[in-house]
């Protein structure tokens, strides 16, 4: 049976009951930090039950912005609209160009899901910083030491460009004071 169509309320309050109300299931692995994590396709799926019940559409544009860093940035938008009025998300991701392990299509794609999962989070208040899957207490271990050289240091770098975080490798790795420069000014 379908849901019942809620009326009455202002774009406003139709986003704020999907900020409350959005639940996500974190269905993709990160091998490399050993953690689930949501993608832009599961927030979006996950919005669905909402559309029809409270009348409005969300979607994701990108554009890519002229830069004076040496390297492309991508603006993705996370929009809802109700018909009447719209409310807008930004994220703005760098295209790491010098990416190792990935061809230009790769890179690009990686960005723009970067791009679209945090407009998105943005726009309906998703914090995946502090979660049950990153919250948890590691048990202390030896910590092999991560350098710039290490084989490993190019998952690091492919990691921190796709979403991940510097303090999610400290958890493995203890980093050397050239690997934390360069994956914190990734």
């Amino acid at each position: 049976m379908a849901e019942k169509k809620e009326t009455g309320l202002t774009l406003n309050d139709k986003l704020a009951v999907i900020q409350t109300e959005f639940k996500s299931k974190k269905s993709r692995f990160n091998s490399f930090g050993k953690y689930n994590f949501r993608s832009a396709e599961d927030i979006l799926e996950a919005t669905k039950p909402f559309l029809l019940r409270l009348g409005v559409s969300v979607t994701v544009t990108e554009d890519l912005v002229e830069s004076n860093q040496g390297f492309p940035i991508l603006k993705s938008t996370a929009t809802i609209s109700d018909g009447d009025g719209a409310l807008h998300a930004v994220a703005i991701v760098g295209v790491d160009l010098d990416q190792k392990g990935m061809q230009m299509p790769q890179k690009f794609g990686s960005a723009s899901s970067y791009g679209k999962k945090y407009a998105l989070g943005n726009l309906f208040l998703i914090d995946d910083t502090q979660d049950a899957d990153h919250g948890k207490a590691e048990p202390e271990v030896k910590k092999t030491l991560l350098t710039p050289n290490d084989e490993a240091f190019d998952k690091a770098q492919q990691f921190i460009v796709n979403g991940g975080s510097v303090d999610t490798i400290k958890k493995k790795y203890e980093l050397s004071p050239e690997a934390q420069a360069i994956l914190t000014k990734l």
